[in-house]
């Protein structure tokens, strides 16, 4: 019989199954679809997300991956928008939809569409959006005009739950500070949506990029119910915690060496390293939750420190890292220095302090390569 997992092996298992062990060479694309999406409520966080996994990862290949159609943004997972590849996207979002549905019925917009029919108001969203993409106030004009007795920002809110509206580009490209303009996610990508979305193929898939895992972790990174059977069905290998709970994988996947030593790194804000599990213990303390995660669901950037949450850290002074920051008092050399501040929960030892102050340069010199000068500015825990 095998002994419980400890926390240290779960740890190097999810840093390893999500790239963050060691960074891997391989295309944007193929990493989005390997982690089954990086969440992108914040738009410019996908960029330091696969910068931090990949090898020689530009920020330009992810753009043109956008332009290009092959990766969209929408809501997805937890009701949030997520970079997926456009085939992730046509076999999430119908399989999602009852989340998404619940999600709406709970929501502050729901009593503002209340005497809308559903059908009619995304056939009618669909009509508008056949010529052009439209921006939000485009699109909340139209349905006002359509739909008079409904509050318009209610029906265009609850339209992204009920209809798979892509935010295309401009919208998340590094450096532009564009609106969202909406598209219809099967025109967009020029496929229907699937009528089978392969659950106990998504479920594989979870657990390739965040196993071991339990059903309630596949719930809370997808907001779905009811995966206890799916698992079941399945010839997973199991686990024991040292909690006592069972935990699922796929036979032939390894455990990452606990004991593997792991370098200062920093990881993306809105991460879904943090967000995939209902227990975060494997790489977040349940003391420090609420300094990373906020009441209203802001997830700041982390660094990882022996492989754990250690600090977090942000663009100084920038929009979502899309702009270098800009000092006060107006001196030049505060101005033109694109900068990273880090602030750890507790002292850090110097080859620590040392591995992030690089990783953060590195960073720096990958989303701001023009700027004049970079810094990293260390704050007190």
């Amino acid at each position: 019989m095998h002994k419980p997992l400890d926390l240290r092996t779960l740890n190097r298992t999810l840093l390893s199954r999500q790239f963050l062990l060691e960074r891997r060479a391989m295309p944007a694309q193929d990493a989005v679809a390997h982690l089954l999406g990086l969440q992108s409520q914040q738009p410019t966080s996908p960029y330091p997300g696969l910068w931090s996994r990949l090898d020689g990862f530009r920020f330009g290949e992810l753009g043109s991956l956008l332009t290009g159609r092959t990766l969209v943004r929408l809501v997805l997972m937890r009701g949030t928008v997520h970079l997926v590849t456009a085939a992730d996207a046509l076999r999430l979002r119908p399989w999602l939809q009852p989340m998404l549905d619940r999600g709406l019925r709970a929501s502050p917009w729901a009593a503002g569409c209340a005497g809308v029919d559903r059908a009619t108001a995304v056939a009618y969203s669909r009509a508008l959006l056949a010529d052009r993409p439209l921006s939000s106030a485009e699109l909340r004009a139209g349905l006002a005009e359509r739909f008079p007795d409904a509050d318009p920002l209610a029906l265009l809110n609850a339209l992204r739950l009920w209809a798979p509206l892509v935010q295309v580009p401009p919208r998340g490209l590094w450096g532009q500070n564009a609106g969202p303009r909406h598209a219809m996610l099967d025109a967009w990508a020029g496929a229907p949506l699937a009528e089978d979305p392969d659950l106990p193929g998504l479920v594989r898939r979870y657990l390739a990029a965040f196993g071991p895992a339990t059903p309630a972790d596949m719930q809370k990174w997808s907001g779905r119910t009811g995966l206890k059977q799916v698992f079941a069905g399945l010839p997973l290998r199991t686990y024991t915690a040292e909690d006592g709970r069972v935990l699922y994988d796929l036979p032939d996947a390894e455990l990452a060496d606990g004991d593997r030593p792991v370098t200062a790194r920093l990881v993306a804000d809105f991460d879904n390293l943090l967000l995939s599990h209902a227990d975060r213990a494997r790489i977040l303390a349940p003391a420090d939750r609420s300094r990373v995660i906020s009441v209203n669901g802001m997830v700041k950037g982390t660094v990882l420190v022996d492989g754990f949450v250690g600090g977090t850290w942000q663009f100084a002074g920038s929009a979502g890292g899309s702009r270098p920051a800009r000092g006060r008092g107006g001196r030049r050399e505060d101005e033109d220095t694109a900068a990273i501040s880090v602030t750890p929960f507790a002292p850090l030892r110097p080859a620590d302090r040392d591995a992030l102050e690089a990783d953060a340069l590195r960073l720096l010199a990958a989303a701001h390569p023009d700027a004049p000068a970079h810094a990293v500015r260390f704050t007190a825990p």
